[in-house]
Order: structure tokens, then sequence, then C-alpha cells
């Protein structure tokens, strides 16, 4: 059957598509409470032997009172800054067992604290969350206070150093009264930052971080009984604490529309237009994320329809629910193209408005919202923590709504929507009462003024917080000995991978599949042999270009007809380039595979690029490239590679790999259409599946689809990766960018290919030097001078030399100084202070035991397919890894610092406001300095 044929039978509906409903999507959990008030949440899934822990503090920055802004946020900080019965960083034990998915975060309504452990390290994370959760304020003193205070307000800096990074601030302090808990953003103010005291840090920890205010999930590799047993051990002697007030729903929608303007330095207009909505948990709610699906949800929803196909208004829009305990906000967002009238793109969307409220959504537009809802959550089953897997959706469920289980009353709520229903729940909430913020391109020199309201005064109808009547709660005696210490962990589980398979279909193409039965999903990688570096000779961007523009239209299929029948199976097809190879990459639910493999076989084989789909994405593209140019990291990314590697090599190029202006500009379809016929065939193609499928299922299908492409008689073209010279002298490029509270650092020179035999020694080595959390440099700059929100070093992956990078975006009074003491930590580690035995042993023991932690997922399993293929590695690669490892040794990782860190050689990238550090910058006296445009040319002064 050939496949302009399925699609049109597809379309006419004489092909089924299986229900979602097939697909389950339920957590089965068992909750107890302990004597002293604690929550407890368990969870099973032993697919792999680790555990997920996740602790809920049920306190926000909802909760600060006035002049106490950030102080939740800030507190989280000092959580991790050791106990009293552990001094120091509370990451290191945590590296030494390999914990994966570790961090803490805070929202308006709650705080949490998270890492997924190997099974066997459980007890040192339970003793580690008890011993902070019980024994915290005798090792908070003032130095503690103040790292943190100055590592937070330069998270707020590093945030607000962002193109539109102010926006969050004004929204909103304008969509909620100034009695509302929501008035101000979680990071909070300067000014308050300053202000907070050690006892107010003490009051903080008194007041809310009892037990009974606290909700622990465990998942994974646990049974309840265990659970309970370990959890009354750790924490049962933890007192209660005292009732904690619980703010009540406040919604606080407005009925008049207001509106505010920002200048910054951006480099397009943004509209965003917020209303405040029903909370998390109101039956409206669910209803108001279809709706916000049907209106803005991606290229079928009506405002994309209208404003980019259409009118030709705006580079993006995208309408979403952001749902909290107290009230939600529905959030508009466009980026208005240069030269249209931001007025004009208002009309538009007001007028789609008016139509959505006056008719509702259509049954498809439902349905559509309905898979994409669904198959997202049955994703999102697969991992056991994080920052979103099964025990954030069990205690967010029972944090804010008292029930663990009360995410499927959402799915059920979705699920029965109607038509009238939505519209019903739209009229309610959002027909009026909008906050307009319009952010627009200050000119060179314009102050960044704001034209808005200073806020919402306060209003009436505030309801009271509600204080729980003081429980019986009682704690038991512990009997753990603390003085001894984090407890030892002696054993570690070993690592379990799927079996690597191959297959081969009927034209030679061959198939390389992991099979991974968790969740009813099937994900594969079309790898081709291209990538940025076959740009080389060409029109830069031509690789990223063309594999954006498969889904956006084949011979049969238009653009939005693709992402229609996209989210009607609940598949994702995506395309896009690296440095060394182009994909495309599907990700289909089990019950949907064949219409969906038919559709990606179709984008895959047989784009049409059109000249009306080739201007419309040049037209994003080119505003992207714009937006990039007003981001530090990208301004810094963009230009460091043609320094490193010079003019004419194939990796020469803006890492981006978004190509330059005048490049994009003078693409045409032939050169798209050229582009394909060279790398996309099926004698340059490795196909990669991972997922519920077997080989002899997953071969049939692919046979059906692409067993009859043929290559072609010319030959594939060979990419030319030349060798580059070392760099024999520093040389520093600062690209001005006024106004910017921070500057960002970035140094690179070149390393070995990621094939080199050493590649291992330098992953370690890199370790100790900036790529973990405790690395010297992060140490340095975050926690020991707090001039940073963080330092790392990194390597980009490449199979020719690849650069070996550091990073650090510090606040501008300090940026000299930071130059000064990474080159102080770079000459040390080749120095006078070598990588110590004790640095390396915790390296290789984080890697060598987060490696059962580290393939819990279908995607990470594909990324070592991946890997596989693109770096030549045996099937067995992962297998060996904790042998190798451990077979390093300290002389060979020395060599490989001495191999890879040049501090005499190096290239600096620093991207701030001339007017405040090039002085102090030319005065270290490094080397020469230039000054660059953010294109990397010389800077016209």
């Amino acid at each position: 059957m050939r496949l302009h044929l399925y699609a049109a039978l597809l379309s006419l509906g004489f092909i089924g598509l299986a229900h979602a409903a097939d697909d389950s999507v339920e957590i089965p959990y068992t909750r107890f409470t302990l004597s002293n008030g604690l929550t407890a949440v368990v969870h099973e899934d032993h697919k792999a032997p680790v555990v997920a822990v996740s602790i809920w503090y049920h306190v926000g920055s909802a909760d600060e009172p006035a002049g106490k802004t950030g102080f939740a946020h800030l507190f989280e900080h000092l959580m991790f800054s050791g106990s009293e019965n552990h001094k120091g960083t509370y990451f290191e034990p945590f590296e030494q067992v390999g914990a994966t998915d570790m961090n803490g975060t805070t929202w308006f309504d709650r705080t949490n604290y998270f890492e997924t452990v190997p099974t066997t390290a459980l007890d040192r994370a339970l003793w580690m969350e008890s011993d902070r959760m019980g024994h915290l304020l005798g090792a908070i003193g003032q130095k503690e206070l103040d790292t943190q205070r100055g590592v937070v307000q330069n998270e707020k800096r590093e945030g607000e150093n962002e193109p539109y990074g102010r926006t969050d601030e004004n929204i909103l302090a304008n969509a909620f009264p100034a009695n509302h808990p929501y008035q101000h953003d979680t990071i909070g103010s300067m000014a308050d930052l300053d202000a907070a005291s050690l006892a107010d840090v003490k009051q903080w920890f008194n007041d809310y971080y009892g037990a009974a205010n606290t909700t622990i999930v465990l998942a994974g590799d646990i049974t309840p009984a265990i659970a309970r047993e370990k959890l009354e051990k750790y924490f049962g002697d933890i007192p209660a604490g005292p009732p904690v007030p619980r703010q009540q729903p406040w919604v606080a929608a407005r009925t008049t529309s207001t509106r505010g303007e920002q200048k910054d330095h951006v480099a397009q207009a943004r509209i965003i237009r917020e209303w405040n909505v029903a909370e998390l948990g109101h039956a409206d709610q669910p209803l108001l994320e279809l709706a916000a699906s049907a209106l803005g949800g991606g290229k079928t929803s009506r405002l994309y329809q209208r404003l980019v196909y259409k009118d030709k208004l705006v580079d993006s829009v995208s309408v979403e629910v952001q749902p909290f305990a107290l009230a939600s906000q529905f959030v508009l967002t466009a980026d208005v193209k240069q030269g249209v009238d931001p007025a004009r793109v208002e009309k538009s969307v007001a007028e789609e408005w008016s139509r959505f409220l006056a008719e509702g959504p259509t049954d498809e537009e439902l349905e559509r919202s309905r898979m994409s809802s669904r198959s997202g959550f049955i994703r999102g089953l697969e991992k056991v923590g994080g920052f979103s897997g099964k025990a954030t959706v069990l205690a967010e469920s029972q944090v804010y709504r008292g029930d663990p289980s009360a995410y499927t009353l959402d799915l059920e709520r979705i699920q029965k929507a109607t038509p009238d229903s939505v519209k019903a729940a739209a009229n309610r909430w959002i027909a009026k009462g909008d906050y307009t913020l319009t952010v627009l391109p200050a000119a060179e020199g314009e102050a960044l003024d704001e034209k808005a309201p200073k806020g919402l005064p306060p209003a009436q109808g505030k309801p009271a917080a509600v204080t729980p009547a003081k429980a019986g709660f009682s704690a038991a005696k512990s009997a753990i000995d603390r003085s001894t210490g984090v407890p030892k962990v002696e054993t570690f589980p070993d690592l379990g991978f799927p079996a690597i398979q191959h297959g081969t279909l009927g034209n030679g193409i061959e198939i390389v599949l992991a099979e991974r039965h968790t969740i009813p999903v099937v994900q594969m990688q079309f790898q081709f042999d291209a990538g940025y570096a076959s740009d080389q000779g060409h029109k830069l961007g031509t690789s990223s270009f063309a594999m954006a523009l498969l889904d956006e239209g084949t011979e049969s299929l238009d653009s939005v007809e693709i992402a229609r029948r996209s989210e009607l199976l609940g598949a994702r097809i995506g395309a896009g380039s690296g440095l060394d190879s182009s994909s495309v990459s599907l990700n289909a639910l089990n019950s949907q595979i064949e219409p969906s493999l038919a559709l990606f076989a179709d984008v895959v084989r047989n784009p049409a690029f059109r000249d009306a789909d080739v201007e419309r994405i040049r037209g994003q593209w080119l505003a992207d490239i714009a937006q990039e140019k007003t981001q530090p990291a990208s301004i810094a990314l963009r230009t460091l590679p043609p320094l490193l590697y010079g003019d004419g090599h194939a990796y020469g190029i803006p890492f981006t790999g978004s190509g330059t202006e005048a490049s994009i500009k003078s693409l045409t379809a032939k050169d798209l259409r050229d582009f394909h016929r060279s790398f996309i065939r099926p004698d340059n193609l490795k196909v990669l599946v991972a997922g519920d499928t077997t080989l002899a299922a997953i071969t049939d299908q692919l046979d059906k689809v692409f067993g009859d492409w043929k290559s072609m008689e010319v030959p594939v073209p060979t990419k030319a990766i030349g060798k580059v010279d070392a760099q024999k002298k520093v040389r520093v490029y600062l690209v001005d960018r006024p106004d910017s509270p921070q500057s960002l650092i970035l140094t690179g020179s070149l390393a070995p290919s990621t094939k080199a035999p050493d590649n291992l020694d330098i992953q370690t080595m890199n370790g100790v030097f900036g790529g973990t959390f405790t690395s010297r440099l992060n140490m340095n700059l975050r926690e020991d001078k707090r001039w940073a929100y963080g330092a790392s070093s990194f390597l980009t992956d490449a199979i020719g030399q690849r650069p070996f990078m550091t990073y650090a975006s510090v606040q501008t009074d300090k940026t000299a100084e930071s130059v000064a003491e990474v080159l102080k930590e770079a000459r040390a580690v080749i120095g006078k202070k070598p990588v110590t035995e004790v640095e390396i042993d915790k390296i290789k023991a984080k890697r060598i035991r987060a490696l059962p932690g580290s393939f819990e997922t279908t995607a990470s399993v594909l990324g070592v397919l991946s890997g596989n293929a693109l770096y030549d590695r045996p099937d067995n690669y992962v297998q060996t890894l904790k042998a190798r490892t451990e077979a390093q040794t300290t002389a060979s990782i020395e060599a490989a610092a001495r191999e890879v860190i040049q501090p005499d050689a190096l290239t600096w990238v620093i991207v701030g406001d001339l007017r405040k550090i090039e002085k102090p910058i030319r005065a270290l006296k490094l080397g020469e300095v230039k000054i660059l445009d953010a294109d990397g040319k010389k800077a016209v002064r």
C-alpha cells in the first residue's frame, strides 16, 4: 500500500484508531501517617533498583509576610548547607552513592526536595533528609546565611539578565491585589533578601518545617512495609510542629482590563495577556486547560492558525494554564513580527477570542486535546522521581488536595468534557478582566522603564487563613545515634540494561532495538550522517533548516494536517540536527504504532519544501537568530566556535545550529531538496528503536513503510572535519550587552574527540574540575565567593576535536575577579594543585553507582543506542563502563587534565556591560582584548 493511499484511508476513517483508554494511567499507592503527623505515600515500581525520595513541605512564597519576600526560597537554599550531624554541602554524600534527579525547588504553595538513589542507599537518603528536617538550626550561622543569600541574589540577577526576564514580577504585581499571597514572585526582592536575619531563619524553620506539615513520597524499588519501618526509624522522633495556617483559595478575578508596558533589550515585541482563573482542584480548571489547547496549543490551534498562517503577524503564539493551589493563571504569549504594530495582533486575538467564547471548541479540538493530555501523562509515568515523575504526581495531589489520587479526577473531567462545558467554563473565567503587558525593544541608550501601575492595591474579599486544630501528634523516641554520621553504603545494585538486538528490513536497512516494556510507548530515532558539519561549503544552517521543514508538509499533507494527525494519534514527531548527525524521531503509543509509523514515514521520505512553508519558517528562524543575539549564553555560543576552529572548518559555526541571517535569507527550496536527497536516504541511515515492542513486530511494521525505500546511485557526500592546531596564546573577546546585571564568561579550548581512547579519563577529570556541583569551579564561584548562581565546565561531544568550555554567569561588579578565579583554578589543576585521589574516587564512585538509575526511561536507553551508533561503540559499551571507570588511575586523570586544560592559551568570550567591565578586564593583562558585536564581527565603537 502506498503511503499516500494509507494517509488518505486514515483521514477518511477507513483505518481505525485504538482508543486511548486502553492505556493505563493509574499510579497504585499506599498512604499512612506516622504518630508525629508526617504523611507518607508509597508506590512500588521494581523495574530498576532505585527509589525516588520526594519530600514536600506545605509552605511556599505565598506564606511570606510583608517585607520577607523570597524567604521560602532562601530557606530552601539553606537546607543544602549541611545539618548538625553532617557538616558541609548536602550534595557530597549523595554524589558518593550515585544519586540522580537531585534538587530542591520552591513555588507559591510548597517547597520540595528530591533525589533518586540506588535501593541500597535509601537509608543514607532518609538519614540525610531527616537530619536536616529535625537537626538543622545548630548548623546554620551567619556565614551560611550570607553565602546562600548571595547565591540566591545571583540567581535573581541571572533570571533578570535573560530577555523578557522581568515580566513575571510585573505580571504578578498587576494580576493580584497587594494583599494576595501571589502578588510577588517566589525569588523575592533584593531589599527583602538583604534584610533576612538569622532570627528570621530560625523562626521560619520552627513555624513550617515540622513533621505534620510534611509529605514524603517513596516511589520505586520499595514496599509499604519496608517504607513504614524506615520512615518511623528516621523521622519518627521529629516533632510535629505547630499547626500551620492554611491559605484559602482566592482567585481574585478581575472585571476590567488593564495594561502595562516594559522596555527591554529584546529583539522583538512580546504581548502577554493574563487572566486569574480557577485554582487547582476546581472543576473548571481542567476545562480551561482544554480551552487553552484549542486557542493556542500548537499549529492546529485557532490563534496559531490566525496569527501565524493567515495574518502573518507573529512568529509564535501560545496559550497555557499555570495551575496553583489558590488561583491559576491563564496566559497568552505572542512574539510580534518585526515591523508589525502590536495593536494589529491584539485586534486579531480579540476576534478569535470572541469567536471561541461564542462557539466553544469543536468535537475534534476536544479529542486532540484529550489525546495530548492522556499521552503526555502516560509518558510521564516512566520516571519514578525527578521534577515530574510519579512521586511528584502523588505528592502534588496529596499536598494540595489531600488525596494522592486526586489527579485522576482531573483526567476524568477531561475525558467527560463537552464543547458546551468547555465553552461555559471559558465564559466564566476568560471573557473579561485581563492584564496585558507589552514588552518593547529598547533603543540604544534608552532606559528600561516600565509604564504600568505599581501594582494593584489591596482588595476586599480575601478569605481568612484556616488554622487546623492542634492534633494529638506525638514524636517517638529515636534509636539512632546520629553522632556516628551518615550511614555507610557497602553494596550497590548492578546495572540492568536491555539486550541490544539487530534486524534488517527487506531493503537492507539495519534496525537496532532495545526492548523496554515499562510503559506502552515505542520510541525511535532515524540517525543520518549529516549535522551542522555537513553545512561545510554550503550555506550555514542548511541542515537544521531542512530538518525543521520535514514535518512542515509532505507531498500529500500540509503542516497543519501533519500536526492534526499527530495530536489525534498521541504521537510526537520531531526532526533536527546536531554537530555531526541529523535525525528524525518518533514517540508513539503502542496502540497507535502503525498509523503513527505511516505518518512518520511520509514525513521522512516525502517532504514537500513548499515555498509558502519555507518563507514562514524562514521568518520564524530569522526571529530566533535575532533572539539568540540578545540572550547572553546564545551570544557566546554563536561567537566562540568560529574563534576556536577558524574559517572553513566544519565546526567553525555558531553552535546554536541556526546559521546566520545572510545564509538563512539565501536558502532556497532547491537547497533543502538537495540536502534531503544527499543525506536523508536509506544508505545513510541507522534505525534505532527502544520501547514496548519486539524485533519481529517492529521489523514487520517498519518494513511496510520503509522496506521499499531505495538508495540513490550517487554516493553520500563526505564531510571533511579538519585538524586544528593548538592555540598558542590567550585571546580575549568582549561583547557589549548594556545594562546587564551579570556578565557571562565562556572560555574555550580544543580537546580530543569523543571517540578518543582516553574519553573516560577526560570525563572524570572534568567532573573534578567543573562538571559536578562539588567541583572546584562551582565551589569557588558559588559556594565560596557567592559571585554566581553556578559555574561549570563541560565538553560538547563531537567526532572531531571537541570544545572544552568553562561557563559562569557572574554579578557585573565581580567580572574581572571571577575571570581571575577561573584562570587560577585552571592553572592549579595542572600545576600546584593537581587532581587528588580523593576527588577522583568521588567522581568514579558517582558515575559507577549512578548507572543503575541512569537508564530508567526509554529515552535514556535510546540515547545509548544513538551514542553507540554515532561514536562506533560496541553493543555492550554501557555494561563495560563500570570496569573501565574502576581501572582509571590518578596518573591517567592527571594526564587528561594536562591534555585538555590550557590556561595560557584560552579563548575567552565575555558578554556584559562594557561600561562597567572592560577596564577591569583589560587591567588583568591576560592578552590581546578585542571588542566584537553579537555577530562575532569587530564592533564599531
